[in-house]
């Protein structure tokens, strides 16, 4: 680099201005053989094969979260207070949210039959919730293709923290029967409580769906209804994948794997995903033809099946002795349906197994749906296998202090919002940089990589904000890149465009898909990178949540300006006037006040209103100097009078004035007349005279701007400015409007999100891409852009709140302490 600004600076010395274009020239071709050229990064849409929504939670209960503010008792269904209302009245809960109704079975087309619903008491005379335990045995499948569904039930089965974490064990047919019960979900970050009445779907007196192999054993059934209504009916569970479910039973992440292109260290990862206690499935391309289609080799197509164990086995033949991988496998059917090939049950193999081997790996040979396969076998006849990767908090005490390994886990929750962080993929390199940006810092390698490198998982999951009850939303096409940064690339918060021109990602989602998540496995040496999730398309909104999971330790933090304030822009710093000068426009806005303030000496928001409305400009300068700038406006007035009350609701003082305090500066240009003007040729009256544009449509600055404007200066809370605090405001204004009209760059008196931030920045206020988010929210227009006075809002509103923190902070750790008296005070007074 040091290179570089030489080779800048012994140049530009020597060219005139006359070859300054030239000059250009000679730099751009110097930064990018110093820089490296433009890099040609294109990323790859995909439509997934089968459309999926995200669920509505906004009625169910936060597991830990007490039902207050926006979600409030009356919202939520509470089982705890629903059940004691039923004890106390005698009655069966009936749910509301999901009725014993047609529409809770299907969303697409009508009911083929009749269906009855029926609680498990009129079905059977002995309705258990469960009958001697539970097992992956109970999980048997109806009429509903949700045999992703079974086989992710099948899987929890095996490990009790994590069954009685979604299987609440207080679900009761006996103590409490009340008909109804409730079972908890992994959704979005936080576990939601999902309650249901325990009226079921029969025909003929049947069950239809899901099934456990006991008549009257009923946990299973009842897990598929809750699930049904998290998804709004039974038919949406047709089309999923057993990742989707074990994420929801979990809270881990999944990963992917297409068996014909499998990594060559597959049983590796999958061996170490068992040491973590993770959960798998896998599947066979379906028949186009055939529902279900059974191969010469007993497997079903396009069936989940359950991965329960993988095993290097002793073996000992004839030639040799060694170890062979294997693979236990359970059909969710649960039948004699099972694997007939090498290493099924009584297959001639078997025989080469020491008793010890089969002993340890728990063989046995019963028509139960589950089976034994080679590793080979595996990869030869299934298609795609799913891991779900459990967070660390899954782990039971024991687990942990045994041979189970976890996982080193971080999270962050994100959102797109259009204009202002919903900047599309690289394919569209100007606004890729407006995304939400993460770095991820990898300090040590895998304990057994013999590379060096470190295993990351990073998972990019959609959301669902919105707040109808059981309106789905559908999935946007999302994805990620990743790209190794420097100390000194992360000097810069966010990174810039020039960062992503001339760098390529290291690392990326293999497609942009419309997945619920995206989700993907690397190999990467220790350092830093950049992760960047994104939509496909430029301003596209929604929230989301990024985890990274690791086998070694990771940091994960948000790549953002860090809030605050700071200096104002050297573009415009050195050129904004001091309104305490000794001038004689310093005496004009004195006796400006004084006429405006009256005995008190303070003016309150009518009277600033009044001031920068220009609605008592009759009355507002009676000094001599003041008298000039007056007539110089009355002149002009009177020129451009009635058109000119009409388009900017009257006159405009503050043009008066910040023209008059930018006079023989190089800012006068942008508070000075229209080129055209035929106003009074007093030169030193011109730059006073030109309005400014577009304050209001009619009525110029709002009440809550002006009231928000006495509040940010009202240290004594006296609800009225002085006369050094109205000083002190008009040097804010003439800011303002100077950064205002230096990010106005197409003269539309508006900006959009991403000159907004430019813009504040500009004027010494430092935000992060969350604060932008709401300020746009809250002030801007249906399209996102924030005109004049509402720039003037956020500004004043940003300054307020920086200025109430910074008084709490006493110790500058960036950590402030309300009690709730002074919370409130302040909020409502800013």
């Amino acid at each position: 680099m040091d290179q570089l600004q030489n080779f800048l600076k012994s140049n530009i010395d020597s060219i005139g201005k006359d070859l300054l274009n030239q000059a250009g020239e000679v730099v751009m071709g110097a930064a990018k053989e110093y820089i490296g050229q433009a890099i040609n990064e294109m990323f790859i849409k995909k439509e997934a094969p089968s459309k999926r929504v995200l669920p509505s939670i906004s009625n169910m209960k936060i597991v830990g979260e007490r039902a207050s503010g926006l979600r409030g008792q009356k919202d939520v269904q509470d089982f705890y207070s629903l059940r004691q209302q039923c004890l106390d009245s005698g009655s069966l809960f009936e749910d509301p949210e999901f009725p014993a109704s047609d529409k809770s079975l299907f969303f697409s087309r009508r009911a083929d039959r009749r269906y009855e619903w029926l609680r498990p008491m009129e079905i059977v005379d002995d309705p258990q919730f469960f009958v001697e335990g539970y097992s992956r045995f109970d999980v048997q499948q109806g009429e509903l293709g949700d045999c992703w569904l079974l086989a992710a039930a099948a899987n929890l089965t095996q490990d009790q923290k994590l069954f009685f974490r979604v299987v609440c064990d207080d679900n009761s047919f006996e103590e409490n029967y009340a008909g109804i019960f409730h079972f908890r979900f992994w959704q979005y970050g936080k576990w939601v409580d999902v309650v249901i009445d325990d009226r079921l779907p029969t025909y003929r007196g049947q069950l239809v769906y899901m099934h456990s192999a006991e008549n009257n054993e009923f946990w299973s059934a009842l897990l598929e209804k809750a699930y049904a209504k998290l998804h709004g009916s039974y038919e949406a569970l047709k089309g999923g994948t057993t990742c989707e479910a074990l994420e929801d039973f979990t809270g881990g992440v999944t990963e992917m794997y297409e068996l014909k292109e499998a990594p060559s260290n597959l049983f590796n990862i999958i061996e170490k995903g068992f040491e973590r206690n993770s959960m798998m499935g896998c599947s066979i391309e379906p028949d186009p033809n055939v529902n279900e289609a059974e191969t010469p080799q007993g497997l079903v197509r396009g069936h989940a099946y359950s991965i329960t164990k993988a095993q290097l086995v002793d073996i000992v033949t004839p030639n040799t002795t060694g170890k062979i991988p294997l693979l236990r496998l359970r059909n969710p059917w649960g039948n004699d349906v099972e694997w007939n090939g090498a290493w099924s049950d009584k297959s001639a193999e078997w025989r080469y197994i020491p008793d010890h081997a089969k002993e340890e790996i728990g063989l046995t040979f019963d028509h139960d749906g589950e089976f034994w396969m080679s590793y080979r076998d595996f990869l030869k006849y299934f298609d795609r296998m799913e891991i779900c990767n459990l967070s660390p908090d899954s782990l039971t005490e024991e687990q942990e202090s045994g041979l189970k390994k976890k996982w080193n886990m971080n999270v962050f929750e994100g959102e797109w919002a259009a204009g202002i962080s919903a900047g599309g993929c690289r394919n569209y390199l100007e606004s890729f940089h407006r995304n939400p940006q993460y770095v991820m810092t990898l300090e040590d390698p895998d304990e057994d990589d013999d590379d060096g490198k470190c295993t990351v998982l990073v998972a990019l999951m959609q959301k669902n904000r919105r707040s109808r009850r059981n309106v789905g939303l559908d999935c946007l096409t999302v994805g990620f890149a990743i790209y190794r940064v420097t100390e000194r690339d992360l000097a810069q918060k966010p990174l810039k465009m020039n960062f992503f021109k001339y760098n390529a990602s290291v690392a990326r989602s293999p497609a942009f898909i419309n997945l619920r998540e995206v989700s993907c496995r690397f190999k990467l040496p220790p350092g830093n990178y950049l992760i960047v999730p994104s939509t496909f398309e430029p301003n596209e909104e929604g929230e989301f949540l990024i985890r990274v999971f690791s086998e070694s330790k990771n940091t994960f933090e948000e790549n953002d300006e860090a809030v605050g304030m700071g200096d104002v822009d050297s573009r415009i710093a050195g050129d904004l006037p001091n309104i305490r000068d000794p001038t004689p426009e310093r005496s004009a806005i004195e006796q400006l006040f004084m006429d405006i303030a009256g005995p008190d000496q303070e003016v309150g928001w009518m009277e600033l209103k009044r001031i920068l409305d220009h609605s008592m400009r009759d009355e507002l300068v009676k000094h001599t100097d003041a008298a000039q700038v007056q007539n110089g406006y009355q002149s002009y007035a009177a020129t451009n009078g009635q058109q000119q009350q009409q388009e900017e609701g009257g006159g405009n003082l503050l043009a008066l004035i910040c023209g008059s305090l930018c006079k023989d500066t190089p800012l006068a240009e942008m508070f000075g007349p229209p080129p055209n003007d035929n106003m009074n040729n007093n030169a030193a009256a011109q730059p006073l005279m030109t309005p400014i544009q577009n304050v209001s449509e009619s009525q110029g600055f709002s009440k809550d701007i002006c009231r928000s404007m006495v509040a940010m200066l009202d240290v004594d809370h006296s609800g009225k400015l002085g006369l050094e605090e109205f000083k002190t405001l008009l040097n804010d204004i003439v800011k303002w409007k100077t950064v205002f009209k230096l990010y106005d760059r197409d003269h539309t008196n508006k900006l959009n999100g991403y000159e907004l931030r430019e813009a504040l920045g500009s004027a010494g206020y430092h935000l992060n891409n969350h604060i932008l988010n709401s300020l746009v929210y809250r002030y801007g227009a249906a399209d996102k852009t924030i005109s004049f006075d509402d720039f003037i809002m956020c500004a004043v509103k940003v300054k307020t709140m920086i200025e109430h923190f910074k008084e709490k902070d006493f110790n500058n750790t960036n950590q402030a302490t309300f009690t709730m008296d002074e919370w409130i005070t302040r909020s409502l007074y800013s």
